[in-house]
């Protein structure tokens, strides 16, 4: 590190110096690796360079390629990529690569170290205050480590290039490690978009890094014989969430959370609908003290309870071990070079921006007099803490700053400002420069480790911008490594692992929230596209030609409350003398009402969400379209026409038809595809009893029976196998045979207790050793019950009511049969025995 007085005028200096340009010299000429990627690109057209850009987008949007926002609540925003690529030439990566692997060596020591004999803390190269005091050091972690060399197993490095050309270290991630697989996804889509050129500019390949990634994995099993690798996500509302997909599936994982693990009998085990399969290596994507409620963090509910001590036990490996994020530790780059030569006898190839950890007097002196020329951190990472840059504050805030220094010196660190390197950005149709920070990303091999050929190039949004990440809405690019020569293609069959036996090689075990939420992906699809098949109906006989009977009015809007649930709705006697409009537009539109159309669909996206890794693209270009028709429907419904409500109300069935139809034809019939269609058919059971009890249960006159006749059917799609099936008999009796008790009518309810009970036949037996589960002789009920209906006698109205009360009678004893089905399922399937709890404080005041 440089004397202080020397990096003071290094920062003054640097302040004054124009950035460093990555495409162009002082000269303003091309710099030579440069060249041939801005000719080729100026060779397109500013014409046909947008209309790649342009395509770029359909591409990530096609891939469901989002960052989670949380500035205005979680908003799931489109990935930003740039359409230039940031080069880095083969020599000087030669030394960028050197430099982060042997910077992944010394931060791998150091946690070994800490952990371990402590060395560094005994010999005075780290003050014991600036580890022990931070919330990174986990005690419950003291002796706590992988087998083998490697405790740090991956590692990412945050660099900018200052001024002078020289690249250096802003700050190291090595708890959860993000970004590697955006990176994967910015490079798949480049070299779609620029092929030839992608090819023909000879770019280092990424594939070794995700090889030697998963051959590490592998090889970390502590339990013998093929070990289940699972990625540990907090789920949905994470930051990175789309990457902890991609890399799950890109990488053949199973995307896990903390509810789909339990841990028994000294072993950490999945929770599947067969019972519970072992799980030996976690690839985790939650922070340390979140993984386990036991121990660490008692209110977390993303970890696994219990899990710190089946790492005691050496039944389960951990990527990155728990403990690690004490690595992160900003006061830790003050005291690098000392680790550094303490280990190594030398200094670091990669140097890192000079730092200045306030608990130290001389240090804290310094930064005191010089707050107005440096970067203030605090030495714990959090998304609230903000950096402060000292030329940007007023002299109350300085002054605020310094007296927060003062009174806790431990918790703050200083750095010197590095400038960012310019990069070209296409932005506007133009091309700009921008600042830009590449973070690189390594993972440890057999010997050494593994460094990915480039990185996650991020830029900022406006020139001279101080802070860059993502969740400023920073733009991200590809970084091409330009090999000196063709390289040469790595293929996964040369790395490829120990295969598992054959026998397993055909199944795959879902996680049991999969299939839930699987099951309700069918029964909100399902939801929704009742309703809307009612509300179309509805709302286009209240503005057909032809007035509707005085009686069944009221009958049509009250089925329109009683089939979505939201009441009181028409069953007001106020709401149902005005104008149905309003109330009609707030059952589709209201997304905080329950039973509406869009939250039905926000539900339905809630779910999908939960198991983005089990969807294909088609299926995310279908979801894109439904986003698409919820976020235009409130224009469309406001036309005072009606046929541009039908047509809106009728392009979301349609995309829901063909969401339901790709899953009919591409999913594999295994257990979630049963679950996802037994979903769908409970719910358009229970939909169908419910528009039958509301329309077909009243008794009318025969001209005013014959409008809810042909409501009902034309909301079940099924008015046109009625006329001709019944040309001489258009009664209620048909309408029931129909809908009841036809099992070649997809929509009847005959057909879907017949498809339920087959479902159940084909999931795992129940332990309980009788030959039919809770459910199956809830269904068999249900089917018999139907099966053995008179429509004849179904449609007997007594005297003096007007009820028709057997078939009232009837689909009351199907709805609750239905809703005990579905509970059941979900008692057998869905949950299982909890696993280690965090003690209450009162049992905690018992114990001692």
């Amino acid at each position: 590190m440089l004397p202080r007085e020397q990096n003071n005028a290094v920062s003054s200096a640097q302040s004054a110096t124009p950035p460093y340009d990555e495409a162009y010299g002082l000269d303003g000429s091309v710099r030579p690796h440069w060249q041939y990627l801005l000719d080729s690109l100026e060779e397109l057209g500013a014409e046909e360079f947008q209309r790649r850009h342009d395509l770029m987008q359909r591409i990530l949007r096609d891939d469901g390629a989002t960052y989670n926002d949380y500035a205005e609540g979680l908003v799931a925003r489109p990935w930003a990529l740039d359409p230039i690529p940031l080069l880095i030439d083969s020599q000087e990566w030669n030394e960028i690569e050197s430099g982060l692997q042997e910077r992944a060596e010394l931060l791998n020591l150091i946690l070994r170290d800490l952990y371990g004999a402590r060395s560094l803390l005994k010999h005075g190269v780290l003050p014991p205050e600036l580890i022990l005091s931070h919330p990174g050091f986990l005690r419950e972690c003291d002796g706590l480590l992988l087998a083998g060399d490697a405790q740090l197993v991956q590692y990412a490095a945050d660099m900018v290039r200052a001024p002078d050309g020289s690249m250096q270290v802003m700050s190291d991630r090595t708890q959860t490690p993000s970004g590697a697989g955006y990176a994967l996804e910015n490079r798949l889509v480049m070299s779609r978009i620029f092929p030839s050129l992608f090819r023909d500019s000879h770019v280092h390949r990424l594939s070794l890094y995700f090889n030697s990634l998963r051959l590490k994995l592998g090889a970390m099993n502590p339990n013998g014989d093929v070990g289940r690798v699972a990625v540990l996500t907090p789920g949905t509302y994470n930051e990175t969430y789309f990457e902890h997909v991609f890399l799950a599936n890109f990488l053949g994982y199973q995307l896990v959370q903390g509810s789909d693990l339990i841990v028994r009998d000294g072993y950490v085990w999945l929770k599947t609908l067969d019972g519970v399969s072992r799980v030996d290596v976690i690839l985790r994507r939650i922070d340390d003290s979140y993984c386990d409620p036991v121990e660490l963090k008692s209110d977390s509910r993303l970890g696994v309870p219990g899990l710190l001590e089946v790492m005691r036990m050496g039944h389960v490996a951990i990527v990155n071990p728990l403990g690690s994020g004490i690595l992160e530790n900003r006061g830790l780059m003050r005291y690098l070079p000392a680790a550094a030569q303490h280990f190594f006898g030398r200094e670091l190839r990669l140097q890192s921006a000079a730092t200045y950890w306030c608990g130290d007097p001389q240090d804290r002196r310094f930064v005191l007099d010089n707050l107005q020329n440096l970067v203030i951190k605090t030495t714990r990472r959090s998304p609230s803490a903000n950096r402060l840059l000292g030329s940007t504050l007023t002299a109350q805030q300085l002054q605020e700053l310094r007296a927060a220094i003062e009174a806790r010196p431990l918790d703050y660190v200083a750095q010197e400002h590095l400038q960012p390197s310019a990069a070209p950005v296409w932005e506007a149709a133009e091309k700009r420069a921008l600042p830009a920070v590449l973070r690189g990303f390594a993972v440890a091999g057999e010997s050494s480790y593994t460094v990915m050929p480039g990185g996650l190039t991020r830029v900022g949004t406006r020139a001279g911008e101080f802070e860059i990440s993502n969740r400023l809405g920073s733009l991200s690019k590809d970084t091409w490594v330009l090999a000196s020569e063709p390289e040469r293609r790595a293929t996964p069959e040369a790395t490829s692992l120990p295969q598992a036996t054959s026998s397993s090689a055909g199944t795959m075990e879902l996680p049991s929230r999969v299939v839930e939420n699987l099951f309700w992906v069918g029964r909100y699809t399902e939801r929704a596209e009742a309703a809307l098949r009612l509300l179309r109906t509805v709302m286009t006989k209240l503005h057909g030609e032809e007035s509707i009977p005085a009686a069944a009015r009221p009958l049509l809007l009250r089925a329109v409350t009683q089939l979505t649930c939201t009441y009181p709705g028409f069953m007001d006697d106020k709401t149902l003398g005005n104008s149905p409009d309003d109330e009609l537009l707030s059952v589709v539109l209201d997304a905080k009402r329950a039973g509406s159309v869009v939250f039905s669909l926000r539900a339905l996206q809630g779910a999908v969400d939960q198991v983005k890794d089990y969807m294909s693209a088609d299926t995310q270009r279908i979801l894109n379209e439904l986003q698409d028709a919820i976020d235009q429907l409130p224009a469309s419904l406001c036309n005072a026409h009606y046929s541009a409500s039908e047509e809106a109300l009728g392009s979301l069935v349609t995309i829901l038809l063909a969401l339901a139809g790709l899953a009919k034809e591409s999913m594999v019939r295994g257990h979630g595809w049963t679950f996802l269609d037994m979903g769908r058919r409970i719910e358009r059971g229970l939909q169908t009893v419910s528009l039958l009890r509301s329309l077909w249960v009243p008794a009318l006159d025969p001209p005013q029976q014959s409008v809810t006749i042909e409501t009902a059917l034309l909301s079940t799609e099924s008015l046109m196998t009625f006329r001709r099936r019944y040309q001489g008999d258009p009664s209620l009796a048909s309408g029931l045979d129909l809908l009841l008790l036809a099992p070649d009518n997809p929509r009847s309810l005959c057909f879907q207790l017949e498809r339920i009970g087959e479902h159940l036949e084909s999931l795992p037996p129940g332990s309980d050793g009788s030959r039919l589960s809770g459910e199956a002789r809830l269904v068999l009920e249900a089917t018999t019950a139907v099966r053995l209906a008179n429509p004849q006698l179904l449609t007997q109205v007594k005297k003096d009511q007007y009820l028709r009360g057997n078939l009232d009678q009837l689909l009351a004893r199907i709805q609750r049969l239905l809703n005990d089905t579905a509970s059941l399922l979900h008692t057998r399937y869905f949950e299982h025995a909890s696993g280690p709890q965090p003690m209450t404080p009162a049992e905690q005041e018992r114990v001692l």
